[in-house]
């Protein structure tokens, strides 16, 4: 009698410990776009790159992604930056092609853009960390031309390129445009209000996607952070994970992040351009709003004027 009512006992107890679902679990990749970037606010651009590697591995980021632009290394700032890309990797960190030109798919044909690829794909061929992945610029698949969004979508499975998706953006670059000038000008810059506003928006642009996800897949997958290659990343991305940890968010690899069945959908909305989370709502029919508000400048900017700069409110 008193081993079934300690087995019982053991039972109830078991019952009432709930282990997260893999449903709700909150699972995030790090991914940088635009490298090798220009000079930002702060640091020359081997600095920066510098900062944001010791950054990563301060905050125990096992593997990020960087996506990849070669035609940066012809502008001003290019110098050095195929040797800045090739210390990402021996960092632990996994390349993946952007483009070589950083064009609007909107702006081009689908045979120039489809060059443009190949082009950025044969830089990246052989190198080591380099991954099958491909970012749309802008992350405009073609907006409203669905014939050309079909086009590209059809080059890229060709090539065995997978779109490298985005399912959380907080529009870091804008953030750091509005640090440059005030910096080049020396105006007075809060930094630790920039720090806080970083990690809040980017912060934000995750929880704001995974609770979208679940109202619309029913599950959160492994989300996929775009971040750019800026200076604010350089010096807050420790801030930033500590953040992310603490709301509940486990950092995996964008490895894992792709390896997500999320990566074989193929949303069919009137514009493609956003996050994968976005198009994805927009197709199942889900009210507005489907985007993070932080990712506008209308938005943004008035924030980091009266937080950052101090100004007052116009």
């Amino acid at each position: 009698m008193t081993r079934l009512l300690l087995t019982l006992i053991l039972l109830a107890l078991a019952g009432c410990t709930t282990l997260p679902s893999p449903h709700s679990a909150k699972r995030i990749a790090l991914t940088f776009d635009d490298v090798p970037r220009q000079r930002g606010a702060f640091f020359t651009p081997d600095e920066r790159t510098e900062r944001l590697i010791a950054g990563l591995k301060r905050a125990n980021v096992r593997q990020a992604a960087f996506f990849v632009t070669p035609g940066n290394l012809a502008k001003p700032d290019g110098a050095g930056g195929e040797q800045r890309i090739a210390a990402y990797v021996r960092a632990g960190h996994v390349i993946a092609n952007h483009s070589f030109s950083h064009r609007h798919l909107t702006a081009v044909t689908a045979d120039e853009y489809i060059a443009d690829i190949d082009r950025a794909e044969a830089w990246l061929k052989g190198r080591p960390g380099t991954r099958p992945w491909f970012r749309f610029p802008f992350l405009n698949e073609g907006r409203r031309d669905k014939a050309k969004r079909d086009a590209v979508r059809a080059a890229l499975k060709a090539r065995g390129l997978r779109n490298g998706y985005v399912t959380a953006d907080g529009a870091d670059w804008n953030m750091e445009t509005l640090t440059i000038d005030p910096a080049k000008a020396g105006k007075p810059i809060d930094m630790a209000a920039l720090r806080d506003l970083y990690v809040e928006t980017m912060l934000g642009a995750a929880e704001f996607n995974h609770a979208l996800a679940r109202r619309t897949l029913g599950r959160s997958p492994a989300h996929v952070l775009l971040l750019h290659e800026t200076d604010l990343a350089a010096l807050f991305i420790p801030d930033l994970v500590a953040a992310l940890r603490k709301a509940g968010w486990t950092i995996v690899t964008a490895d894992e992040a792709y390896r997500d069945t999320l990566g074989q959908a193929a949303p069919d909305v009137p514009s493609a351009q956003g996050t994968l989370t976005e198009a994805l709502a927009w197709e199942k029919g889900l009210p507005e709003p489907r985007w993070y508000d932080r990712a506008s400048p209308r938005v943004a900017d008035p924030l980091f004027e009266q937080r950052v700069l101090r100004s007052q409110p116009r």
